[in-house]
């Protein structure tokens, strides 16, 4: 049977769409698995090691490390055992930050489409913007723990200076940093199935363009992301799903046989588990 990924749920006032979870350190065992949901997501690592798998990279995290994660992006962390990794979680709807001015350019999700355009996640932060962050992020917990009666404002302001200084600090593009240990075959095959997302491809040939054996490719891509091969094509096809059903009006059939599903019951079936909804409920909240 193929696993696919947990769709994270935030139980918070749909007035203030923000979440904190504030320097933890969790063991392997504690991470969510490979998941995904509709908020943005930064991750910042103050200390510790592991490795992190976001969408098609696999990633080393380190102290300074910050991680930029779109909506829809599937991602999980794996601390090291011995050295578990202490961080910071934001999580934030899109609309919750401000639109730009009408006619202007700016965006301050700009770190996160440029990270999905870029297929690159990860920001190894200098000591000065290290600073600033670490302070910004202290800010914003204590305004959530005091609760003052402007608290939900000054946290929304303050989310918008931090990205306007993260959109400052990366510039032209992210810097991207591939994790070092991965086996070379495992980002090139990962990209590949990004090219052919939607054709027939099967473990079979996967692992015979990686020149190893089923079993090895099997275990190594589970040990790496978290998930096997076919939940993780699966999920893909799904993310891709639901971006044509926000853009396109095309019916929900033509858009199952675009993304690879022959069957339409069991598109409706595999999109309901891995979003919690139909996709014509999808459609209509979206």
């Amino acid at each position: 049977m193929p696993v696919e990924p947990v769709h994270k749920q935030f139980h918070t006032d749909r007035s203030f769409p923000f979440d904190l979870v504030y320097k933890a350190t969790k063991q392997s065992g504690e991470e969510l698995p490979h998941h995904l949901h509709d908020w943005c997501e930064l991750i910042y690592v103050y200390r510790g090691a592991g490795h992190f798998f976001i969408d098609q990279t696999l990633y080393d995290m380190h102290p300074g490390d910050l991680f930029i994660i779109p909506e829809d992006t599937i991602h999980r962390a794996f601390p090291d055992s011995l050295n578990p990794v202490t961080s910071t979680a934001l999580f934030f709807n899109p609309l919750f930050v401000s639109p730009a001015v009408a006619g202007d350019t700016f965006s301050y999700l700009q770190p996160f489409e440029q990270g999905k355009l870029l297929k690159s996640y990860k920001l190894q932060c200098q000591p000065l913007f290290r600073t600033k962050l670490e302070e910004q992020l202290a800010l914003i917990r204590e305004e959530l723990l005091l609760k003052r009666s402007d608290y939900q404002q000054a946290v929304s302001l303050q989310l918008q200076w931090l990205l306007f200084a993260l959109i400052r600090e990366t510039g032209p593009q992210l810097p991207f940093s591939g994790s070092k240990d991965a086996p070379v075959w495992m980002q090139d095959i990962l990209r590949e199935i990004d090219t052919r997302l939607f054709e027939d491809i099967g473990l079979a040939a996967l692992a015979k363009q990686a020149a190893v054996s089923p079993a090895h490719f099997s275990r190594v891509f589970k040990q790496r992301t978290g998930i096997n091969v076919t939940g993780y094509i699966t999920t893909k096809r799904i993310i891709h799903a639901k971006e044509l059903l926000r853009l396109k009006d095309a019916s929900v059939s033509s858009i199952a046989v675009a993304c690879g599903f022959e069957s339409l019951p069991h598109f409706y079936r595999v999109f309901k588990k891995i979003t919690g909804v139909t996709p014509a409920l999808f459609r209509r909240e979206h």
